[in-house]
């Protein structure tokens, strides 16, 4: 049996169970209401039928007479009247409600006087409202009765007192009800199984088909159709589950074109360091391999100048190495910032006196610009040079001779801004939002030298680190502007 159907089934069943428990908790409490509601009808229906019965008794019975009770005439009759209607037991009353006369066996009457209170309420009350009384057999239990006044000579010597609930009726009502329970039960029973059962069919079905499509949908994301999204149940539980899937395949069909372009620019580095390795490797391999060969017939200044050209070789396989192995780390975050407070106009100062000489060997104009009080910067000053280093080659490098390469600091309100300008043969606008991409660089016809192409990708990667971005601004011939903004003492890098 699979998961789906032992789940199916386990759902199947626990609906069934709430829907039964909940209907036959719903019978009983029906029972026990009906039960009520038809013993308060029933006493008032007895009410309404035999409520009169005291008045007929006493007026025509004549059952007091010389002010006592005329057993040879009312004994006859209230026996008679008892077992033509067993439910009605007839008591005779003095003016002060003690019992002065029945028909039952005298054992079985435990209570010699009345409550008059009650008998006064009955006679002044509307039939619909004449409140319950004593039960002389049954103290403590209100029972329905029925009272009439008997008169002599014009004043009440005494009362007619008529229980209408016998002890025989609820005999007889006790075993009805009873009967009456179980049957009622047994239909309530059967018909909560089949209503819990017809319901909870429904109920399954009608959610297992909402499963059942969403399940369809996963299953086909499962096989490879990423494109495949929960339509619909936009509320509710599935409404939660249908948006949760939708999200977490965009960020897995996202992630997959991650991993694929990560493969891909994986398949580029590869391709783009084996050939930049192999340029300085093959001219060094050349150049070695030609004065092994001609070293006795090689002249000093042409063995100086091989050496010379093998030992710019070997620096620019050293810059190529150090720029894989510093991208490397950037990328896995491997790179820790530990910022301090510093002048950066010195920074800047002390960098450009380094790059003199070779701005003089380029034939190329390097110059600072900056205001004479600047406020400090907090940044890392290892990752801040790197990041200086990097556009000034990448400037040097794409401006020809007779340029100039200008590095300006202004105060902002964030800090500092920076600007490397130069005056080479500058970036078209269509390839400015790629030259930061590793390995993606503009070939120009003014200048010889190629990289790696991750120069600007270091930088980049370096300013993200003190939380600040870099922009461009260049166009064809008129050369290229670089700017970006360190932050200030106390405003965290």
């Amino acid at each position: 049996m699979s998961v789906k159907t032992i789940g199916g089934n386990l759902l199947f069943w626990k609906i069934c169970a709430v829907f039964a428990s909940l209907l036959l908790l719903l019978g009983f409490v029906f029972v026990m209401i009906g039960s009520r509601f038809s013993k308060s009808y029933y006493m008032t229906a007895h009410q309404q039928l035999y409520g009169d019965i005291a008045h007929h008794l006493a007026t025509f019975t004549r059952p007091i007479k010389n002010g006592k009770p005329d057993t040879t005439v009312t004994h006859d009759i209230i026996h008679s009247t008892m077992v033509a209607n067993p439910s009605v037991e007839v008591y005779l009353l003095d003016t002060l409600g003690t019992i002065t006369d029945y028909v039952v066996p005298e054992t079985t009457v435990r209570q010699k006087t009345v409550n008059m209170e009650k008998v006064r309420e009955w006679l002044a009350a509307n039939m619909d409202s004449r409140p319950m009384g004593d039960n002389p057999k049954q103290p403590g239990e209100p029972s329905t009765f029925s009272v009439a006044p008997v008169f002599e000579n014009g004043r009440t010597v005494g009362y007619v007192y008529a229980v209408l609930a016998s002890e025989k009726q609820k005999e007889v009502l006790a075993l009805l009800n009873d009967d009456l329970y179980f049957r009622l039960a047994g239909y309530i029973f059967f018909a909560a199984l089949l209503g819990a059962f017809v319901v909870g069919v429904v109920t399954f079905f009608l959610i297992t088909d909402s499963v059942c499509s969403i399940a369809g949908v996963v299953q086909r994301f499962k096989e490879g159709d990423y494109s495949a999204r929960i339509r619909g149940y936009a509320k509710g539980n599935l409404g939660v589950l249908t948006s949760t899937f939708n999200e977490m395949a965009d960020e897995i069909v996202d992630n997959f074109e991650k991993i694929t372009a990560t493969d891909r620019l994986r398949q580029e580095l590869i391709a783009n360091v084996s050939h930049d390795l192999r340029t300085p490797l093959s001219i060094m391999q050349g150049y070695v391999e030609t004065l092994m060969i001609k070293k006795d017939t090689l002249a000093e200044t042409e063995k100086e100048r091989y050496l010379s050209i093998v030992q710019d070789s070997t620096y620019q396989l050293s810059g190529l190495v150090d720029q894989l192995f510093q991208y490397a780390k950037l990328e896995a975050n491997a790179v820790a910032v530990y910022a301090e407070v510093f002048p950066l106009s010195e920074l800047v100062s002390d960098i450009i006196s380094t790059y003199q000489l070779k701005a003089r060997q380029k034939k190329l104009e390097l110059t600072l610009q900056a205001p004479p009080l600047l406020p400090p910067v907090l940044a890392d000053i290892s990752l801040i040079e790197r990041v200086f280093q990097n556009l000034i080659d990448n400037a040097f490098k794409f401006t020809p001779e007779g340029g100039q390469v200008t590095i300006r600091l202004a105060a902002a309100a964030a800090g500092v801004q920076v600007s490397v300008e130069d005056s080479g043969i500058g970036i078209d606008p269509a390839y400015q939002s790629r030259i930061f991409d590793r390995y993606k660089q503009v070939d120009g016809e003014a200048h010889s030298e190629k990289g790696a192409g991750l120069g600007l990708a270091i930088v980049r990667k370096i300013l993200e680190l003190h939380h600040t971005t870099i922009e461009v601004a260049s166009e064809p011939g008129a050369g290229a502007s670089f700017t970006f903004t360190l932050a200030g003492k106390g405003q965290g890098a």
